[in-house]
């Protein structure tokens, strides 16, 4: 599983009530609904991060 960082994020209160509804009608917590925006936009802008290769085990 990937690290995960903290940050602030302001965001206008209408906004966040908003997001919050959507948030519990999917059954999400407020930050997974966000995450999981951010990453629909990403990936419908091909920009989605690129997955880290696992080590092999070389013998």
């Amino acid at each position: 599983m990937s690290k995960k960082k903290a940050f602030a994020l302001r965001i206008n209160e209408d906004m966040l009530k908003a997001v919050e509804k959507w948030a519990a009608d999917e059954f999400r917590s407020t930050n997974g609904q966000i995450e999981w925006m951010l990453m629909q936009y990403l990936k419908e802008h091909n920009r989605q991060p690129k997955k880290k290769e696992k080590p092999t085990d070389e013998k």
